[in-house]
C-alpha cells in the first residue's frame, strides 16, 4: 500500500505540485516542502479523529462523495484555476480536522516552509480534498469498513515521516499542550512498542521506525 510520500514522489505527485505551484503562484520546491508537511498533518488529524469516535463520519464522506475521482484528472482541476467548489470543500474538511487549530498549524507552515500563511491556507485548502481522495481510493481497494481497518490504514499511509513531520504533527495536534496527543500517537500504530523509550519510542511506534 502506498504511503503519501510514495504519492508525492510519483507522477501524480508532481502534478499536484506544479498545480498547486501554478495556482498560488509560488515556487514547486517551496509548494512540495508546504504539501509533504500539510498532507501527514491533515491524515494525522483524521487519525486522531478515527480515534475519538470520528470513524462513521469519515467513512460516510469517503463513501458519498470522496472516492478517489478527483485523482484520476489533476490536470483538469488545474486547468484556469482551481474550482470554488473545491476549495469550499477543501476548507469544510479543514474546519473538521483540525477545529480551533487550523491557525497554529497554518503559521507552522508558514514559519517552516517561508511562505504567507494566506498562501499555506490555500494550499491546505486544496491538498484536503486531494488527501480525502487518496484516502477514499484506498479505502475501497483495501474493503476498509470499521474503525479498528480505518485506524490500520491511516497508520500505514503516514509510514515512514520524516523526524521534522512526527514532531510537527506531535506538536501542531495537542497545541494546548496538555500531554493528551500522546496517547493518540501511542495508539496510532498497533504494536507492543508502545511503552518504549517515552516520547522517542512513540514516534518511533507510530512511524514504523
Amino acid at each position: 500500500m502506498a504511503g503519501l510520500l510514495d504519492l508525492l514522489n510519483s507522477p501524480m505527485g508532481k502534478q499536484l505540485i506544479s498545480g498547486v505551484a501554478g495556482q498560488t503562484n509560488q515556487p514547486e520546491s517551496k509548494t512540495a516542502d508546504v504539501l509533504s508537511m500539510a498532507m501527514p498533518l491533515i491524515l494525522g488529524a483524521m487519525k486522531k479523529n478515527v480515534k475519538s469516535g470520528g470513524a462513521d463520519g469519515l467513512m460516510n464522506a469517503l463513501n458519498n462523495k470522496h472516492d478517489g475521482s478527483i485523482l484520476d484528472n489533476l490536470g483538469g482541476l488545474f486547468q484556469g484555476g482551481v474550482d470554488d467548489s473545491v476549495m469550499n470543500d477543501g476548507a469544510g474538511i479543514l474546519g473538521h480536522v483540525f477545529g480551533g487549530k487550523q491557525p497554529q498549524v497554518e503559521n507552522a507552515l508558514s514559519q517552516k516552509s517561508g511562505l504567507d500563511a494566506g498562501t499555506v491556507a490555500q494550499i491546505l485548502k486544496i491538498a484536503a480534498p486531494i488527501v480525502m481522495g487518496y484516502l477514499g481510493r484506498e479505502t475501497s481497494q483495501n474493503k476498509v469498513n470499521d474503525s479498528s481497518s480505518m485506524n490500520a490504514l491511516l497508520g500505514s499511509m503516514l509510514g515512514g515521516q520524516p523526524q521534522q513531520n512526527q514532531s510537527l504533527i506531535t506538536t501542531l495536534l495537542d497545541a494546548d499542550g496538555d500531554g493528551s496527543i500522546l496517547d493518540d500517537v501511542a495508539g496510532m500504530v498497533m504494536g507492543s512498542n508502545k511503552k518504549k523509550g517515552g516520547l522517542g519510542g512513540l514516534l518511533g511506534g507510530l512511524f514504523g521506525k
